[in-house]
C-alpha cells in the first residue's frame, strides 16, 4: 500500500468523487461511532459560522494538507488553552500585587521605652 496521497483528496471527498459510490458506502454502527468519539474524547456539536470563515479554514487546511474540521478543532484548542493561560496568569499576577499590600499592613513600631526618671 502506497503512502502517497491521492491528488486533490479533500476536493474529491467534498465533490463526492470519492466516498459516494454505492458499492463502497455503508453506514457505520452507532456503537462504533460512539466508541470512536469516546476514545478520542470528541463531542458532536452544531454551530453556525460565517461562510467566509469556513471557506478560509478550507483554504488554510488545503495549504497545510489537513481537513478543515480538524484544523478548526486545533484552532479552537489553541485559543482555549491560550485564554486559560491568560486568565491564570492574570489571577496569579493579581494575587502577587495584592500580597505586598498586605505585607505593608504591619503593626506600627512602638517608640522605645523611655528611661524612668530617677528620684
Amino acid at each position: 500500500m502506497s503512502a502517497d496521497k491521492i491528488p486533490n483528496t479533500v476536493e474529491a471527498w467534498e465533490t463526492d468523487a470519492l466516498g459516494a459510490d454505492d458499492e463502497f458506502v455503508r453506514v457505520s454502527s452507532v456503537d462504533l461511532s460512539t466508541e470512536i468519539d469516546e476514545a478520542l474524547c470528541l463531542q458532536s456539536i452544531s454551530i453556525r459560522l460565517e461562510k467566509r470563515l469556513v471557506d478560509s479554514f478550507k483554504l488554510l487546511a488545503k495549504y497545510h494538507g489537513v481537513g478543515y474540521q480538524p484544523l478548526m478543532r486545533d484552532a479552537l484548542n489553541r485559543f482555549a488553552n491560550a485564554e486559560m493561560k491568560n486568565i491564570v496568569s492574570g489571577v496569579v499576577e493579581s494575587q502577587r500585587i495584592q500580597r505586598p499590600a498586605k505585607k505593608l499592613r504591619v503593626k506600627p513600631i512602638e517608640p522605645p521605652l523611655q528611661e524612668r526618671k530617677r528620684a
